[in-house]
C-alpha cells in the first residue's frame, strides 16, 4: 500500500512475524534488540516484563534513529516471561534448565506476562501488559522425557511452546493464547490502531 507508515517488529522470534501476519500485518523490517534479558533480584514477573519490553522497544529505536528508510516508523517490541508465583522461570537453553521447568509446571496452575510496548513515530512509548493463567496436566516421566526429546523446548520462557506439541499439556487457559504464544494481537492490534496505524490495510490480501 502507497503511503502506509513504516513498522519495525523489535524481535526476531518466527512466532511474533507469524501471529502479526496473521493479523494482516507485516513488518518492513525486524530488528531483535540485543537486551539482557536476566530478571533483576528480587524483580516480580510483570516488572520484569514490562521492562524488558521497553528495553527492547529503546534499543530497535536507537537503531530505526539511524536508518533513512525506518526513521519514523511504528516500533513494536514484546517480551514475554513465564512465572510461577513470583518465580520467574527460564528461557530454557539447557535440557536441565528444561527438565526443571516441567516439573515445576506439571499438574499446577502458572502464569504467562506478555508486554508489549510501541514506539509511535513522534517516539513516544505505549505500553499494555497481559496476564494469561495456565494450568497443565500432571505430566509423566515419559511426557517430560518426551517432550525433551522433540526439542521444542529450546529457548522457550518456561520450557515449553503452547502452539506445539505442549498444547496438549494444557488442561486450561483464562486468558490470552496469542499472548502465551508471545505477542497478544487483541492488544497489539488495538494498541496500533489507537495511534493510527492503518491495521485493516493488509487484509485484503492476508487471505
Amino acid at each position: 500500500m502507497i503511503g502506509r507508515p513504516k513498522f519495525v517488529l523489535a524481535s526476531g522470534s518466527p512466532r511474533r512475524l507469524s501471529l502479526l501476519n496473521q493479523a494482516g500485518i507485516e513488518p518492513d523490517a525486524l530488528r531483535p534488540a540485543d537486551v539482557d534479558e536476566t530478571p533483576k533480584r528480587g524483580e516480580l514477573p510483570r516488572v520484569c516484563a514490562t521492562r524488558l519490553a521497553r528495553a527492547k522497544a529503546d534499543a530497535a529505536l536507537k537503531s530505526v534513529q539511524l536508518d533513512d528508510d525506518l526513521r519514523g516508523a511504528y516500533i513494536l517490541a514484546a517480551d514475554t516471561v513465564v512465572a510461577v508465583g513470583r518465580r520467574i522461570l527460564p528461557k530454557a537453553e539447557l535440557v536441565d534448565e528444561a527438565v526443571q521447568c516441567l516439573r515445576l509446571l506439571s499438574g499446577r496452575n502458572h502464569r504467562v506476562y506478555t508486554a508489549i510496548c510501541l514506539v509511535t513515530p513522534k517516539e513516544s512509548f505505549r505500553q499494555r501488559l497481559v496476564e494469561t493463567r495456565v494450568r497443565f496436566k500432571r505430566l509423566t516421566a515419559e511426557d517430560i522425557q518426551a517432550y525433551i526429546d522433540s526439542g521444542e523446548w529450546r529457548g522457550k520462557a518456561g520450557g515449553y511452546a503452547v502452539q506445539g506439541i505442549a498444547g496438549s499439556f494444557v488442561v486450561k487457559m483464562v486468558g490470552s493464547y496469542t499472548s502465551v504464544v508471545g505477542l497478544p494481537l487483541y492488544e497489539s492490534t488495538a494498541l496500533l490502531d489507537g495511534e493510527g496505524f492503518p491495521v485493516r490495510a493488509g487484509w485484503i490480501d492476508a487471505s
